[in-house]
Formats: C-alpha cells, structure tokens, sequence
C-alpha cells in the first residue's frame, strides 16, 4: 500500500538527523586530511614543523603511527590507508591532522610541506590501453555463446548486414546531498563505536578493526540514515571513517571527520567510463545474428569493485535482446585516478549503452525502423541469455506495450515530430523508445543473505525491528516496517526501526544491487514466522484477544517475544560458476520525446512516458519515487554530467589528474527544470514476481529505471538527425558519445 515514508516528516521539516548534526561529544577533535598534490609521485620528504606549532592542533598522524595493518581494499588489499613511499593519484591520503576545531585543523593540513618526485601518470582509458596498463585478465569474465566468426565470415561474404565501431561512455559523480561524514568515540577497553554515513557498516567495522589491530567484536559501526549513497558510500566511504578511528584510537578521544563537497567529489570516485569497440551482425530483415564486443572500464588507482562491475557490464550486453552469438571481453585499467567505485545500476547502464548503439547501428544500415527491429528482437518467456540463464517470467513486452499506449501511439507520436520539425528551420524535435531489462542480486552468490532481529514489547504491544539494511532515503525502512506490520497483524505505526548497527545484525552485506527489501523484507518476514508460530496457541485459545492481550499471555507464560529471522535467496549461482546469476529480472520502457534548439544546443524534455515491472508493489508512493528519481540520474549521465579532468583532453586544468569540476559551480546535475515538462510515470499491473514470496511478490525499484533516462539521449540524438538531414541532406548513421 502507499504508505508515507516512515522519516518522510522529520526529513522535509529539517529535523532529521545525520552524522554531522549529532551532539558533539565532550573533547571531541576534528579531523582534516593531507592529501597527495600529485598524481603519480614519490615522497621524498614531509616537513610537518609549522603545522605542529599552529594554534589548536593536537596530533599529526602518519603510515608509521597506525597499530593494524595499513592495507585495506573490499577486494584486494590494494589500497594504503596512508601512503608510504608513492602516491597513486591527486587526494591520496598521507595523513591526518586532528585539533580543536574544524577550521585549525584545515589550516594545519595545508601547512604540511611535502616534496615529491613526479612519475609519469595514466590518466586515462586511452593512455591505459596505449601503456597496456590493467589490472588483469581475471577481473571482468569473458562471456561466449554461438560461434560468432562462423557468422561474421558469412556476412563477409555478403549474407548479412554487418556493422562496427566505438562508443566512449563518460563517469559521473554521485552528488549524494550529505558529505561524506564519520565521528568515532572510543568507549573504554580498546572499544570504538563510529557513527558513519555509510551503505556498509560492516565494511567499515572490518577495516576499522583491522587497521586499528584490534577484534572486530570491539568495533561498533551505527548508521541512522544517509544523505543519499547511490553506491559512493558502499565502499569508498570505508576509508575515511578508518583514517578518523586511527587519531580516536590512538590519542582515545572523539574524532569528527566531516569532507567537505569539493574534496569528496574529488577522492571518492566515481561511475566507471567506459569505452567499447564492438561488431555485430544480423540478416537483412533484422534479425540479430552476433555480436562482438570488447569493453575498457577505467578502475583509478586501486580495484576497489571495478572487476564486479565489470561483470555487471558484460551480463547485461543482451538487454532486451535475444541475441545467439556472443562474444563479450571486457578489462579493466588501472589508471592514477582516484578509484572508481560503485554507482545507480553498477555497470549494467554502460553495458545497455552499448547494445542499444548497436541495435541503433544495425537497424539504420539494415534500412529498418528502430522500433519494428526491436520488437523483432525482444527476449521472450523461455529464452536463454548469453549467460546460460533462462528467462521466466518475461515481462519486457508488456512493458514496451504499455509505455507504448500511454504515449499515445508511436506511429501518431512520430507524425506530429516530423511536422514540428517541417515547420521550424532551427528547433527540431526527436522521440526514442528505450527499454531496459536489469537483473537483481549480487553476482557473488555469499552476498545474497540477510539478518533480522524484531523484539516485541509486552508493556504496549509495540514493535522493534533491527535488519542489516541502511535507509538512505530509499524507503527501505519503510517497507520493511510494511512486511513485519502486515506478517505480525499489527498496525504500521506500532513498527518502528531505529537504526542500522553491527552490534545488532552482525556481518550485513551492503545495502546495494536493489536487493535489499527482497532480502532485509524476507529475513524480518521469517523472524515474523517465528513468532507468530509461538503466539499461534494463544490466538487459537483466545480467538477475542488483541494483539497486546496475546503478547502479555505469552509473556507471563515464559515465550520468547525476540526472534532473528535469516534469509538466503535459493537456486542463484556465484558467476561465472553456473548459470544463474540472477534471482530474477526488471522490466521497463520509456517514451521520451526531446525540443533541441539546433543553434545553441539548449534543450528540454517535453514529454516522458514510463512503465516499470516492479513486480506486486509493496508501496507503490515510494517506488514511482524511485522510478522518477533513477530516471533523472539517468538523464545526467547520459545528457548534462560531465566531469572535467587535467588529462590530456583538458590541459588548461593546472594540476595533471586533478578534478576541475569539484563542486556545483563545475559540475552540473539535472535541477527542475530538467524533469520533463509531462511526466507520466506507471507501474506494471498484474505483474507477480514467483521468486520473493516472502517480499509478497514484489520487486526490486531502485537501480532498474536508471537506463530509461538515456530515452533523453536517444531522442535528442533524433532531433540532431533531423537537423542534419534538414540542413546536410545527410540521413546517415552517425556516433554520438555520451
């Protein structure tokens, strides 16, 4: 039901909490980082004098000071907490400066004078590429079905339409609206607790412990909510908190590490660029025969999660597409950026992308509308992907349909385009028709469990809830609070969640992937099995009761009224080892129709129709929501975010590897005044999902739409095609990057 969000009160009012609005603890320091002024370099020397001497400082801390172990990384341990002996790219931590106040501590952390010995940086996918500069074979599984030179000779000798070429896909930056912000307290006995603005929590717990040389079970890691994540606080937030325990620990005092906007956009990373060359084929009617494709991600300086992105890229060549020749590579470069993390879809957009210019490529060479080669190519209940994985439950056709019939009709649609742009010499407008298929569930099958704990209270009947999943504005508490409400027969407001926390459900996966309502949702479903099973007697005997009346018949007679619900989703595959990576799939489409003034290039969306497969919703308010949301981000990727480097596309940035476009001012995201003007946004109707009983048939929201906003991108380069046509009499393909 569309219930409000359970913090959608406290947010817009202002009273929402984060970590940096808590209660300061008493003698709290503040911490400021000293970061690497070079790409790629060696230290030969740090002179800390002068920021010693400045007014408030308290400590300097360097490599040689942590207690643990300085290597950390999610994957590998690639990555020094503080560097050593070379830095890997501009904002590369070396230390930390910790005093009285914010302000003093920033001052000193300027002061520390560092000499370097430049090396020669990597500064991009190209250069990477030039320098054979990757991290790799074995982080990004190559994928292969059919026989594809089979059919590429074949169109060599003429039998078939055969294309090939390039697309370079730019990063983008996750502008989550709170900073990266941590405080960590130490409590007594070697213990630390953190309050931290994370998607992890026990990442952050692990790396803490291990740096800090102590067990994990004296490290407590507490999230309330978070400003937005959209995966730039899965991983990337675990270091910073980690620098801010380094100071707590050693001097035993509180430690506030609050990054401000410029420097988290400029160390934290970013969505993967991507570039691809790619040949593909299919017959003369439009029939996709094969494709071949090879994929360059830029990972930065460390692996972080790039090779499962990479993955994620790869499984998601086919789209919408059935298509029985494959040949997918895909590599990732190691390059002195600042590492590349996760982002809204984790590889699955840039993947889209490249079929999707395929699929454009293909049908304008085979001479066939794009929409009619399409729907002749559209994956069906019972095909199989270039994976191994069968589809159930197929719902890309409804959805293409549907989205179809509320725009109108794209026949009428296309009418009325090609007369606006008959009558206007310098305005022209463009319409696309976007699908999108995304597979929900980690691709590391040991991530796909869950924890939950729920306590009743038998003085009022109320209930606590406590799951692995952190709310970051997503409505995951919120749905959650649905489940347990509607399994325990209670009303939704006696639920409540307090908090995220390792002390409470320990070893939780990352709140990522759009998994989380299926596998926090099902873990508080099964502790609510539990306890249903033991107030079962008790609801038999007393049919009248209500609900507290229950609990207190139970509690007097000794019954647990605790219970920790556990969740594992059944029959998925680890890949590349087996063949369902998936638990199951997300379905949309998108009708976006553009107005580009040909002359400056500004332009608008007039019009959006969206129809997402969200399977049997479990707040339908929230996931329109999120389908809204996701497609605006997507929008930015593809049409107005772009991040600006001192590389060798952009000498005139003063620092080599450094991010120019840091802030607002540089860097712009889509405001209101890109949403489309009509809006029409629908969920999927009588869509069941057979695989997440327990989240009562629902589906994943949250990354799935992010492609459907590249419908922008698709329909401005309709109208560019117009113009040239007008203005060239060219009606040729022609590349457009993103």
């Amino acid at each position: 039901s569309p219930a409000q969000h359970a913090s959608a009160a406290v947010q817009v009012s202002g009273e929402a909490r984060y970590v940096d609005d808590m209660p300061r603890p008493t003698n709290m320091l503040h911490a400021a980082l000293i970061l690497s002024e070079k790409a790629h370099a060696v230290i030969k020397s740090i002179d800390c004098t002068e920021a010693r001497s400045m007014s408030g400082v308290e400590a300097i801390h360097f490599a040689s000071d942590i207690p643990g172990k300085n290597s950390i990384g999610p994957v590998l341990k690639d990555e020094e907490v503080f560097a050593t002996s070379t830095v890997t790219c501009v904002g590369y931590p070396i230390g930390v400066v910790t005093a009285r106040t914010r302000a003093e501590a920033l001052r000193a952390a300027r002061a520390v004078r560092i000499v370097y010995e430049e090396l020669e940086p990597v500064l991009s996918i190209q250069q990477a590429i030039a320098k054979n500069s990757f991290y790799g074979d074995e982080w990004g599984h190559p994928l292969d079905r059919g026989d594809v030179d089979a059919v590429f000779e074949q169109a060599v000798d003429g039998g078939l339409v055969l294309v090939e070429g390039s697309i370079n896909m730019g990063g983008q930056e996750h502008f989550y609206l709170e900073p990266n912000a941590h405080v960590v307290a130490p409590v007594e006995s070697g213990e630390l607790v953190s309050y931290s603005s994370t998607q992890c929590p026990q990442k952050h717990q692990q790396y803490i412990a291990s740096v800090l040389g102590v067990q994990s079970n004296r490290v407590v890691v507490r999230t309330k909510r978070i400003g937005g994540g959209f995966g730039g606080k899965e991983t990337r937030a675990a270091f910073l908190n980690t620098i801010a325990a380094v100071p707590a620990f050693l001097l035993d005092k509180p430690v506030s590490l609050v990054v401000d906007r410029d420097v988290d956009m400029s160390i934290t990373g970013h969505r993967h660029p991507f570039f691809a060359n790619y040949r593909a084929a299919c017959t003369p009617d439009g029939v996709i025969q094969a494709v071949d494709v090879q994929l360059y991600s830029n990972g930065g300086n460390s692996l972080d999660l790039s090779g499962a992105v990479m993955d994620r890229a790869l499984l998601s060549l086919d789209s919408v597409y059935s298509i029985p020749n494959v040949r997918a590579r895909g590599t990732v470069c190691k390059t002195n950026m600042p590492s590349n993390t996760a982002f809204r879809g984790f590889g699955a957009p840039q993947g889209m992308m490249v079929i999707e210019s395929i699929v454009e490529r293909l049908s304008a060479a085979a001479g066939i509308d794009q929409c009619a080669f399409v729907e002749r190519n559209m994956i069906k209940t019972g095909d199989m992907t270039h994976y191994g994985q069968v589809i159930q439950d197929c719902q890309a056709r409804r959805c293409w349909e549907d989205a179809l019939a509320s725009a109108g009709g794209l026949e009428a649609r296309r009418q009325a385009v090609d007369e606006f742009n008959a009558a206007h010499t310098n305005r022209k407008r463009g319409i696309a028709v976007t699908p999108t298929k995304f597979g929900i569930s980690f691709t590391l099958k040991f991530l796909n469990q869950a924890g939950a704990i729920i306590h009743i209270y038998q003085g009022d009947g109320s209930v606590l809830v406590s799951h692995g999943g952190v709310e970051m504005g997503q409505g995951l508490h919120t749905k959650v609070c649905q489940i347990v409400a509607h399994d325990l027969g209670v009303p939704l407001e006696t639920v409540h969640i307090s908090e995220t926390a390792t002390d409470k459900v320990p070893n939780a996966t990352p709140t990522a992937a759009s998994a989380s309502s299926d596998l926090y949702g099902a873990a508080a479903a099964d502790a609510c099995a539990q306890l249903n099973a033991r107030l079962a007697p008790y609801r038999q005997d007393f049919p009248d009761a209500s609900f507290l009346e229950i609990v207190q018949k139970a509690y007097f007679d000794r019954v647990d009224l605790s219970a920790h619900g556990f969740y594992a989703t059944p029959d998925i595959t680890s890949h590349p080892h087996g063949n369902m990576p998936f638990d199951y799939y997300t379905y949309g489409t998108a009708v976006t129709e553009v107005e580009l003034d040909a002359t400056t290039g500004d332009w608008h969306a007039i019009r959006s129709d969206v129809v997402m497969d969200v399977g049997q919703s479990l707040n339908p308010a929230i996931d329109i929501g999120q389908v809204e949301g996701a497609f605006v981000q997507g929008m930015g990727w593809s049409c107005i975010e772009e991040l600006t480097w001192g590389d060798e596309d952009h000498p005139w940035v003063r620092t080599r590897g450094s991010l120019f476009s840091c802030g607002p001012g540089t860097y712009k995201i889509p405001t209101a005044n890109d949403i489309p003007i009509d809006f029409r946004v629908s969920l999927l109707r009588d869509s069941h999902c057979h695989r997440t009983p327990l989240a009562h048939s629902s589906k994943a929201s949250g990354e799935p739409p992010f492609f459907l906003g590249t419908s922008v991108f698709w329909a401005l380069k309709d109208a560019v095609k117009a113009y040239r046509a007008q203005e060239r009499g060219d009606h040729d393909w022609f590349r457009l990057d993103l």
